[in-house]
Protein backbone atom coordinates (compact mmCIF):
# COMPACT_ATOMS: atom_id res chain seq x y z
CA UNK A 1 0.00 0.00 0.00
CA UNK A 2 1.28 3.60 -0.66
CA UNK A 3 0.76 7.10 0.95
CA UNK A 4 -1.79 7.65 -1.01
CA UNK A 5 -4.25 4.54 0.02
CA UNK A 6 -3.40 5.67 3.98
CA UNK A 7 -4.29 9.69 3.00
CA UNK A 8 -7.70 7.98 1.71
CA UNK A 9 -8.44 6.11 4.57
CA UNK A 10 -7.58 8.96 7.23
CA UNK A 11 -9.75 11.36 4.80
CA UNK A 12 -12.65 9.30 5.26
CA UNK A 13 -11.83 8.88 8.75
CA UNK A 14 -11.62 12.46 9.29
CA UNK A 15 -15.51 12.93 7.21
CA UNK A 16 -16.59 10.56 9.84
CA UNK A 17 -15.41 12.49 12.87
CA UNK A 18 -16.52 15.82 11.69
CA UNK A 19 -20.29 13.96 10.94
CA UNK A 20 -20.10 12.64 14.94
CA UNK A 21 -18.45 15.70 15.84
CA UNK A 22 -21.71 18.13 14.77
CA UNK A 23 -23.67 15.46 15.80
CA UNK A 24 -22.33 15.49 19.51
CA UNK A 25 -22.20 19.46 19.68
CA UNK A 26 -26.25 19.07 18.32
CA UNK A 27 -26.70 17.07 21.27
CA UNK A 28 -24.85 19.45 23.41
CA UNK A 29 -27.08 22.05 22.12
CA UNK A 30 -30.31 20.26 23.96
CA UNK A 31 -28.40 19.46 27.22
CA UNK A 32 -27.39 23.44 27.23
CA UNK A 33 -31.43 24.39 26.57
CA UNK A 34 -32.07 21.17 29.25
CA UNK A 35 -29.72 22.72 31.78
CA UNK A 36 -30.84 26.54 31.15
CA UNK A 37 -34.80 25.52 31.51
CA UNK A 38 -33.93 23.47 34.75
CA UNK A 39 -31.23 26.38 36.31
CA UNK A 40 -28.69 23.35 35.74
CA UNK A 41 -24.93 24.90 36.04
CA UNK A 42 -22.87 24.07 32.52
CA UNK A 43 -20.02 22.74 34.34
CA UNK A 44 -20.57 18.67 36.04
CA UNK A 45 -17.66 18.15 37.26
CA UNK A 46 -18.46 14.81 38.38
CA UNK A 47 -19.71 13.48 34.90
CA UNK A 48 -16.64 14.63 33.07
CA UNK A 49 -14.41 12.65 35.55
CA UNK A 50 -16.65 9.98 34.89
CA UNK A 51 -16.35 10.54 30.83
CA UNK A 52 -12.51 10.20 31.42
CA UNK A 53 -12.33 7.85 33.55
CA UNK A 54 -14.44 5.59 31.17
CA UNK A 55 -12.38 6.90 28.06
CA UNK A 56 -8.95 5.94 29.65
CA UNK A 57 -10.01 2.22 31.10
CA UNK A 58 -11.41 1.99 27.30
CA UNK A 59 -7.90 3.19 25.68
CA UNK A 60 -4.79 1.19 25.81
CA UNK A 61 -1.87 2.58 27.90
CA UNK A 62 -0.21 3.80 24.76
CA UNK A 63 -2.77 5.75 23.34
CA UNK A 64 -4.30 6.47 26.52
CA UNK A 65 -2.71 10.09 27.30
CA UNK A 66 -3.43 10.89 23.70
CA UNK A 67 -7.46 9.93 24.08
CA UNK A 68 -7.48 11.91 27.30
CA UNK A 69 -6.23 15.35 25.89
CA UNK A 70 -8.58 14.77 22.47
CA UNK A 71 -11.90 14.00 25.14
CA UNK A 72 -10.34 17.03 27.52
CA UNK A 73 -10.27 19.52 24.58
CA UNK A 74 -13.79 18.09 23.48
CA UNK A 75 -14.97 18.85 27.01
CA UNK A 76 -13.66 22.63 27.07
CA UNK A 77 -15.64 22.86 23.52
CA UNK A 78 -18.86 21.23 24.70
CA UNK A 79 -18.86 23.38 27.33
CA UNK A 80 -17.85 26.57 26.11
CA UNK A 81 -20.62 26.26 23.35
CA UNK A 82 -23.21 25.19 25.92
CA UNK A 83 -22.01 28.36 27.71
CA UNK A 84 -22.80 30.47 24.25
CA UNK A 85 -26.35 29.21 24.69
CA UNK A 86 -26.12 30.55 28.18
CA UNK A 87 -26.09 34.16 26.99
Amino acid sequence: MDLKYYREKIDKIDNDLLQLFKERMDTCRSIALYKKEHDLPVLNKERERELLDAIAEKTEEELRPYALKLYTQLLELSRAYQEEIFI
